[in-house]
């Protein structure tokens, strides 16, 4: 299956149970956090395709000021970071504020991770097959 980097419809189909959110009117929709119940064997494939994809990605083309959607780093890692080194370097104080972006892995733009992804010669079969596909 990873060589021909096929990733079964199947697996792709989730069962989703709405939580509700604690102390909220659970009469109002925006007031339950969907989660989505997948296939054990899908779970466990994509834990390797993203072993995987994340190795390549760092020894290849991921820069070190990438911090958004990697493991163990957070993009308010990243921006603390720069103003602490700004600051520094202009001996000023420094402080910060930051504010989290609701839903950012909805709102990721598919046709431009898949371009980004040919750009980045990954398995035209992993593009066409993959997670990805059918979101």
């Amino acid at each position: 299956m990873l060589e021909r980097c096929y990733f079964p419809l199947c697996w792709k189909t989730a069962v989703v149970v709405p939580i509700p959110k604690p102390d909220q009117n659970l009469e109002l929709p925006q007031n339950y956090r969907p989660i989505s119940l997948l296939s054990s064997l899908s779970k466990v494939y994509e834990s390797v395709l993203l072993k995987r994809l994340n190795q390549f990605l760092d020894k290849n083309y991921i820069i070190s000021e990438q911090f958004g959607f990697r493991k163990n780093l957070f993009t308010s890692h990243r921006m603390l970071r720069k103003l602490i080194f700004d600051g520094i370097a202009k001996s000023e104080t420094t402080g910060a504020l930051f504010l989290d972006v609701a839903k950012a892995f909805d709102k990721i733009w598919y046709d431009g991770l898949l371009a980004k992804l040919m750009r980045l010669s990954c398995s035209a079969q992993l593009i066409k097959n993959g997670w990805l596909v059918g979101v």
